[in-house]
């Protein structure tokens, strides 16, 4: 009898089930930015960009979407900026119809605790006076962005359009 009550008693000290250290691919990791475009004639119409081509600073490859008007961008999650060059027509062999604009976003970035599974995912908050800076190419080529909207400043997940632009 003593020796069935210490084995149970060795049995239950050492469950056989671990916890599943899986994260589920459903559960929300750092999120994109995510931009929406619109005909700036028809503000209400999305409109598709064409061989758009997204560079963000200090990375040599490119983000590449053609015939889309939502696009989903990265934050970089240890700094409180990140700028890209957007290219609209790139690789067009008239290099009158290839237009490029800098857009450089401002934010605040905060790291949360996900799960033991998942780690960690950061969130961002664009700043609230200035999120945005656009500028033109340094060799003048006119704006192709005629506009801006933010529309959520709170980059929480990928659920929503976060910006809006009018070209």
């Amino acid at each position: 009898m003593k020796k069935t009550l210490l084995l149970l008693l060795i049995a239950f000290s050492f469950p056989s089930c671990e916890k599943d250290d899986i994260c589920d691919e459903k559960t929300s990791t750092t999120p994109r930015l995510i931009i929406d475009f619109y005909n700036v004639s028809i503000p209400t119409d999305k409109k598709n960009v064409t061989k758009l081509a997204v560079f963000s600073e200090g990375v040599i490859d490119s983000i590449t979407f053609d015939g889309v008007s939502t696009i989903q961008l990265p934050l970089k999650i240890n700094e409180n900026t990140t700028k890209f060059r957007l290219v609209l027509n790139n690789g067009n062999t008239n290099p009158l119809l290839v237009n490029e604009d800098i857009l450089e976003f401002k934010y605040d970035a905060k790291t949360v605790y996900v799960s033991r599974a998942c780690g960690f995912k950061s969130i961002f908050t664009l700043d609230n006076t200035n999120p945005y800076n656009l500028t033109d190419n340094p060799i003048p080529d006119l704006l192709w962005i005629q506009s801006i909207e933010v529309l959520q400043p709170n980059i929480l997940d990928e659920n929503e359009t976060h910006l809006k632009i009018l070209f």
